[in-house]
């Protein structure tokens, strides 16, 4: 129900910071809702893991999808700290 919810406000939230970026001319704007979208596939991961454990009681369905919260985690946390050695701006942070 979390994942469920979660998905929904950031959905709600891209459109708004999309809104508001173009408006404003804001990259910084724009890049937090690119972001933000990561949340969402984030979310998704947890919420389709989450509702396969619970349907077919497989042990190792919810395992994997925390290993794909961690692949996410780690691309993006990889990619936000070359950005920031290399002095340019990080647009998925």
């Amino acid at each position: 129900m979390i994942s469920l919810i979660s998905i929904v406000v950031m959905l709600v939230l891209i459109y708004g910071k999309i809104k508001i970026g173009k408006q404003l001319n804001s990259e910084p704007i724009l890049a937090d809702a690119n972001c933000t979208r990561v949340c969402i596939y984030m979310s998704v991961i947890l919420l389709a893991s989450s509702g396969l454990h619970e349907l077919t009681h497989l042990p190792y369905i919810d395992a994997a999808g925390t290993l794909g919260l961690a692949w996410f985690s780690y691309k993006e946390g990889k990619e936000c700290f070359e950005k920031a050695a290399s002095n340019k701006y990080c647009n998925h942070c």
